[in-house]
């Protein structure tokens, strides 16, 4: 794929060379996480045909793409949770028209047709975002899944009051239960978390136990492990993925010990305090089949912790529909 300029804003494929450009936007953009950078972008990448795209204004990079190309479809980047159209903080509304009209545009040029993109849920955003939001209104996009996450708002986190979540956590004390953060993962992963998935799933985890540990050695202070023990064994645990604004429960397992202990609950009032300066403590999603069912039982646990929802949307796009972005302003 060759570089297209449109107007004085060029786009073109990201290439290795681009990797600290690249990073350093993410870090200084207003809607990004470290899920962004290409250490964690690019772990997996034998899984997936990366085709992110940088935009420049004037030699001056303005917006990046996390993206993979599958049939012809350009997907956001779906080795990622979410994705979309990444920006800097000083970014107006009529730039992000003119960048996300040039994307498209350089998308039909290239012979793709489809653009699907989920976007990041709002509680990442260090700054109102919904640019897009408006945008894919305007391009007549079609809203394919939605998904819904429960997320504590710290700045007014609901009281605990549902009677099985204080039995569990007396029950935690009463066991003389000990929560502790552990740099390494492989007790969690080969003891609870793995056999756990296997039992009851017949499932691994996304993330095997040497790609989770290359993680944490790229972001030791992001991604983080807290483990539950009673009498020095292991009975559950959660990996946190730990953002400016957000603190996200990656992994939640537990043992049969761990279960008849209240290990979990236990755990979660533990991390809610431990992570109440964020703005938000998020349990992840309930969802299952593309978005169109709910686990009941795992949502009814997260919303008794004061969990409420957060939707997280994915699009699709045909890049054809540039053209409805011409002369919106009047």
């Amino acid at each position: 794929m060759k570089s297209i300029k449109l107007d004085t804003y060029e786009i073109r494929k990201y290439q290795p060379e681009d990797k600290i450009a690249w990073d350093n936007f993410v870090k200084m953009a207003k809607n990004a996480t470290f899920l962004f950078q290409r250490d964690f972008m690019d772990y997996h990448s034998n899984r997936f045909e990366d085709h992110s795209l940088l935009v420049y204004n004037d030699k001056k990079l303005v917006a990046t793409l996390p993206a993979n190309l599958v049939e012809g479809i350009l997907h956001s980047h779906q080795g990622l949770s979410y994705g979309g159209l990444i920006l800097n903080t000083k970014t107006t509304f009529q730039e992000v028209l003119i960048i996300f009209r040039s994307l498209l545009s350089f998308l039909e040029a290239e012979g793709i047709e489809t653009l699907n993109l989920k976007l990041l849920p709002k509680m990442y955003n260090l700054l109102p975002s919904d640019e897009m939001d408006y945008l894919l209104f305007l391009t007549k996009a079609q809203l394919r899944r939605r998904d819904l996450s429960s997320c504590v708002f710290n700045e007014n986190r609901l009281k605990i009051e549902s009677s099985n979540r204080l039995r569990g956590i007396k029950k935690g004390v009463k066991n003389e239960l000990e929560v502790r953060e552990e740099s390494a993962f492989d007790s969690f992963w080969k003891e609870v978390l793995e056999p756990n998935l296997k039992q009851v799933h017949n499932q691994k985890p996304v993330h095997s136990l040497d790609e989770i540990n290359l993680l944490k050695s790229y972001f030791p202070d992001n991604i983080r492990q807290f483990n539950v023990y009673k009498d020095e064994k292991i009975v559950a645990g959660t990996t946190i993925f730990e953002t400016s604004a957000v603190a996200h429960a990656q992994y939640i397992s537990a043992n049969e010990l761990g279960r008849k202990t209240g290990g979990l609950d236990f755990l979660f009032n533990h991390l809610l305090q431990h992570f109440s300066h964020k703005k938000y403590f998020d349990f992840g999603i309930s969802n299952e089949a593309q978005g169109m069912k709910v686990n009941k039982g795992l949502l009814n646990w997260k919303e008794s912790f004061g969990g409420r929802g957060i939707a997280h949307d994915f699009y699709e796009i045909k890049t054809e529909n540039h053209h409805l972005l011409n002369d919106i302003f009047i």
